[in-house]
Parts: structure tokens; C-alpha cells; sequence
């Protein structure tokens, strides 16, 4: 099978920083799509950024350019860097990754369980 993990989150002050990373394993023969998903308390999950296989990123219009995605294919992860945080950023942040697994002809999304996010004013 295959694994997702996040790991990154935590607590920080309103114009702070942090990075999130998200790292696939298991019986992967390769991975497309990998992309950033937050879940504010009361609200519908929303996609933040997607990279593809190709290294080309969109990202969610509502981040005035904050955050940036980027990945490692030899390590199986891709990376969140956020700057300039605001309280409404506070959300559980989940990564997901497009994965074709070992013997396998198609491609199918794996998630992660997701990393908390807490912005204080």
C-alpha cells in the first residue's frame, strides 16, 4: 500500500511563518499530482496549492502570494512554505499525492491524516 504523512504544523503568532511537509511511501512506482488541502473549523475543505509532476504550481486565489509549494521526487514530498500568516489561516492542512502504485496501471489519490495549522492574533 501507500502511505502519506504530514508533518510541520503547529503554533504560531500572526505574521510568522512555517513549513509543512508531506512525505509518500510504500509501493510507488510514480507519483503525479501533489497538492495542499486546508479545513477551518465549520468550513468545506479547500484546495491551497497543487504541483504537478511537471514542477508547474496554481495556487488558491484568496493567498495573496504567501504561500509557496514545491517538492522532492527523489524523496517523495512536497513541501508548504508559508509566510506572512493570518489568524484565518488556522486550519488542519492535508496533502494528498496522485500515486501509481507498483503493478498497477492507474493513478490513485492517497491522504494524508493531516497537521493542524494555529494562527494566534
Amino acid at each position: 500500500q501507500v502511505q502519506v504523512a504530514e508533518s510541520g504544523g503547529g503554533l504560531v503568532q500572526a505574521g510568522g511563518s512555517l513549513r509543512l511537509s508531506c512525505g509518500a511511501s510504500g509501493l510507488i512506482s510514480s507519483i503525479g499530482n501533489m497538492a495542499w488541502y486546508r479545513q477551518a473549523p465549520g468550513k468545506e475543505r479547500e484546495l491551497v496549492a497543487i504541483m504537478t509532476s511537471s514542477n508547474s504550481a496554481a495556487y488558491a486565489d484568496s493567498l495573496e502570494g504567501r504561500f509557496t509549494i514545491s517538492r522532492d521526487d527523489a524523496k517523495n514530498t512536497v513541501y508548504l512554505q508559508m509566510s506572512s500568516l493570518k489568524s484565518e489561516d488556522t486550519a488542519i492542512y492535508y496533502c494528498s499525492a496522485d500515486v501509481k502504485m507498483t503493478q498497477i496501471s492507474t493513478f490513485r489519490t492517497f491522504w494524508g491524516q493531516g497537521t493542524q495549522v494555529t494562527v494566534s492574533p
